[in-house]
């Protein structure tokens, strides 16, 4: 696995995932949110998120994580080697969407001048994960059937789900390293 794809719900633990995904295998992390955004929640010209998303793509090797599939799909999935769906419950998403509003700390799958509050564009977002499952999901899935019908999808729901198949991972081999100034130093 070098190109990963997670997909679900906003607070399902896609970002969560991708780093310890990230860790374990030794690949770069993408979160699409900080592509997708601008200081203070606005949107990006299309065209210049797609840019974006084609250059953090464009290497061998990722742990993409977010949807955007009308946006990006035709940009990540034909290159992608695994689909992971992190089917979390809607209660649970919910929640983990509030609780990080409340906190209001800075995230490191969030656009710089992005920050999460309590304020009425929390109640519409709060929706939208709400319905999430009957309303965006099965459009994100036709999307990926006719993209990337082929590609590995593994379904994770919950956190004992999500231990196991990190567990079932093989850990990065450690990477070598030479003291130089050890060597020169060394009497022959």
């Amino acid at each position: 696995m070098q190109r990963i794809v997670i997909l679900g719900n906003a607070g399902s633990g896609k970002s969560t995932l991708a780093r310890a995904l990230g860790s374990r295998l030794g690949l770069p992390v993408v979160h699409l949110d900080r592509l997708f955004w601008e200081p203070g929640w606005v949107e990006p010209d299309a065209e210049q998120f797609r840019t974006r998303v084609r250059a953090a793509v464009a290497p061998e090797a990722w742990v993409c994580e977010g949807n955007y599939a009308r946006r990006t799909f035709d940009l990540r999935l034909p290159g992608a080697d695994l689909i992971i769906w992190l089917d979390t419950g809607r209660l649970t998403c919910l929640t983990r969407v509030i609780r990080r509003s409340v906190m209001n700390r800075p995230r490191p799958d969030l656009a710089a001048g992005c920050s999460e509050k309590i304020d009425r564009a929390l109640l519409t977002f709060l929706n939208f994960v709400w319905n999430f499952d009957c309303g965006y999901r099965p459009g994100i899935e036709a999307v990926r059937q006719a993209i990337g019908p082929q590609i590995p999808t593994l379904h994770l729901r919950g956190s004992r789900q999500i231990r196991a198949f990190l567990d079932s991972l093989p850990a990065t081999p450690p990477s070598i390293s030479v003291d130089l100034q050890c060597l020169q130093n060394k009497p022959e």
